[in-house]
């Protein structure tokens, strides 16, 4: 009796490693390198007499899933389900983060003051900024002036048009040669501002989002008014921006000559570690500089842990409901089968052509879950427009990214609940006594 026990303890340790390698192995493997295993696996079937026998068990199992649609389906709804959560919220992260970080570039820099993690909380004086934009690293357009921007970043509060809830929304003042700093962007209504005038152009994204900013529309900030005459689209974070002159800023909300960062274009990517020794090695200046892409993927970095982190352990929650509802739907299968696999093997039938049908079919329907669940996910998700709030505590306005990468997330998560769900009804299946299964009605 102890050995009997101890055996059974030891198969399954045994089953436990097999189980977890495999799994490793799945959810760590390229694309191409499962593949490679899939191809491998068909070349098997279709050149071993042991592969012709697996698949000739496979297709009296698939052939018996009419009968069982009730329970199958709850497979496939189940990890449809799992998939559709965990590539939802990867696909918000993903946007989230590419919105940020395209708005970032290796040739352009940032200059806050020293200590400061965002624009929103830095202050450089006028004196400061200027010596910034003179760098000799810093490039000059055809009239040799400076490619730079000294910008005043301030919080405002409006309604959005989902809620009417008021929500916090970015207002950038831009220098003169913004323009030639970001020439990605573009005025798809309206005119660009005046300088002096207190008129302010607003992004695609906070126009889409918040009620109020339509061409024409007056905005009332720190008592004084001012005139929507142009929304513009930058193809990145600042699309959730409304831009005015920052002088004309720094008077309404009386900052006077000082600024929040100075934004600069440099002579190339490989100026920027000359640019910041310089600005570093200069005793009047206390600052710290960034590449514009470095201080976009801090910006985005943490939130799009948290919801990466936030999709994984919801998606894990639910996957170990999908992962029983195999284990029962499969285990019911191999009772309902254990004549046939008895009969299988009393006529030279080998365990593995066994195991491979049992764990092939669980993993055909969680594919097919898989697929389910990543095909609602882009019908639904797919460049759906929201706003979250970031770094400087405001509404960052930015589109889900269903993309390939995400998708291929999915279906492993998929196939490694299909895996789980399917291996242990395999192996038992493959360890039915041949004598009792042949007793079963």
């Amino acid at each position: 009796m102890r050995e009997s026990r101890l055996r059974r303890f030891g198969s399954l340790i045994a089953s436990l490693i097999i189980a977890a390698v495999a799994l490793a192995l799945l959810v760590l493997s390229p694309w191409w390198l499962l593949l490679a295993v899939l191809l491998l696996a068909v070349l098997w079937t279709l050149a071993t007499r042991i592969g012709h026998q697996a698949w000739s068990v496979t297709e009296v199992g698939l052939a018996t899933i009419p009968q069982r649609l009730g329970a199958s389906s709850v497979v496939v709804v189940g990890i449809a389900g799992v998939v559709a959560v965990l590539v939802a919220l990867l696909a918000m992260a993903a946007g989230f983060e590419a919105a940020l970080q395209q708005g970032g570039t290796d040739d352009t820099a940032i200059v806050l003051r020293a200590g400061s993690q965002t624009e929103i909380n830095s202050v450089l004086d006028h004196d400061s900024a200027n010596l910034v934009a003179q760098a000799p690293q810093v490039l000059r357009d055809a009239h040799g002036q400076p490619i730079a921007s000294p910008e005043l970043v301030l919080v405002a509060s409006l309604p959005k048009k989902s809620s009417g809830l008021d929500a916090n929304v970015e207002i950038r003042g831009i220098g003169e040669r913004a323009w030639s700093l970001r020439p990605n962007v573009r005025i798809i209504a309206g005119r660009k501002f005046g300088l002096g005038l207190r008129e302010m152009i607003v992004g695609k994204g906070a126009r889409e989002q918040f009620a109020g900013l339509e061409l024409g529309s007056t905005l009332n900030l720190n008592g004084q008014t001012w005139t929507v005459v142009g929304a513009f689209d930058s193809g990145d974070a600042h699309n959730s921006e409304l831009w005015a002159d920052t002088d004309v800023m720094a008077a309404t909300y009386r900052r006077g000559s000082s600024t929040a960062a100075v934004t600069v274009r440099l002579t190339g990517a490989d100026a920027f570690d000359a640019f910041k020794a310089a600005l570093a090695s200069d005793p009047r200046l206390t600052v710290d500089a960034k590449t514009t892409r470095s201080y976009y993927t801090d910006q985005s970095a943490a939130l799009s842990k948290l919801i990466r982190i936030l999709g994984i352990t919801i998606a894990s929650i639910m996957a170990i409901g999908a992962v029983f509802g195999a284990l029962n739907t499969m285990y019911a299968a191999v009772a309902t089968r254990s004549r046939e696999i008895a009969t299988l093997r009393a006529i030279g039938f080998r365990a593995l052509p066994v195991i491979f049908s049992v764990l092939l079919e669980t993993m055909l329907l969680a594919l097919a879950g898989g697929l389910l669940g990543a095909a609602l996910t882009w019908v639904i998700f797919n460049h759906y427009t929201v706003s979250t709030l970031g770094q400087n505590f405001t509404q960052v306005v930015f589109a889900f990214q269903v993309s390939p990468p995400v998708l291929w997330t999915g279906l492993k998560w998929a196939l490694a609940i299909g895996l789980i769900g399917g291996l242990f009804p395999a192996l038992r299946a493959a360890r039915l006594p041949v004598t009792a299964g042949l007793r079963e009605l």
